[in-house]
């Protein structure tokens, strides 16, 4: 087992030891491409419609990342008010690259829904989500409201023009095994210089894969979604 699945594994047991809340379902995108979604939607008495955020697997981004990820991280975001949307790999291959294109047509399609707003969606991933929820934002910018990378770099050859103006907020392990945190500042530089607003920092005491820091992604949230229309 790789050290991300370990990981993974271990996040979901700490702190969700409880049924997943999410809906499993196959999304028929418009290009007749048939894409499995873990979807969950916060309920309400008003049932007003929520803002729509993709969070990116990690990994292949296959079915038991993606299942995964809905305990761990998918709950703490519906939580804040987000319907969250888990996208299943199709193909066993991550979301980089040609597979990226589907994200598009999949916010299409979820928009469709009544509980969903058809506002700007904010991106989110982790590890190769988070540098895919970069290239999605970077192929067409004017669709998202922003990133939460946690943690990812700059992945090459990115256009890091196209993210003029995009919020971005970027967080590394301090102790990862994969020493991207070494690469901390060069990934902030980079995406900066293409104009990106980035709030970019280590956690402190944490590996590849780490526990949210809420106290800072909060009021980064908040701010985001204080300035949609």
């Amino acid at each position: 087992m790789s050290i991300y699945r370990c990981v993974m594994a271990l996040l979901c047991t700490i702190f969700l030891l409880q049924p997943a809340s999410a809906e499993r379902v196959e999304v028929t995108l418009h290009n007749g491409t048939v894409l499995g979604v873990y979807l969950l939607i916060p309920t309400t008495a008003t049932q007003e419609a929520r803002p729509l955020l993709i969070l990116m697997p990690g990994g292949s981004g296959e079915e038991d990342l993606a299942r995964d990820l809905q305990y761990w991280l998918g709950e703490e975001l519906m939580q804040r008010g987000y319907a969250v949307a888990i996208p299943v790999s199709p193909n066993q291959r991550s979301f980089r690259g040609e597979n990226n294109a589907l994200i598009p047509l999949l916010v299409d399609a979820l928009q469709e829904d009544a509980r969903i707003q058809q506002s700007k969606t904010l991106l989110a991933g982790i590890s190769n989500g988070g540098m895919s929820a970069l290239e999605i934002a970077a192929a067409m910018p004017s669709r998202y409201s922003g990133v939460v990378a946690v943690p990812a770099l700059v992945p090459q050859g990115l256009n890091v023009a196209a993210l003029q103006g995009m919020p971005i907020y970027l967080r590394i392990g301090d102790q990862d095994e994969l020493t991207w945190m070494s690469r901390l500042e060069e990934t902030a530089r980079k995406l900066r210089e293409g104009g990106a607003i980035v709030d970019a920092d280590l956690v402190f005491m944490s590996p590849h894969m780490f526990s949210m820091e809420w106290e800072t992604l909060d009021p980064w949230l908040e701010e985001l979604q204080s300035k949609q229309p």
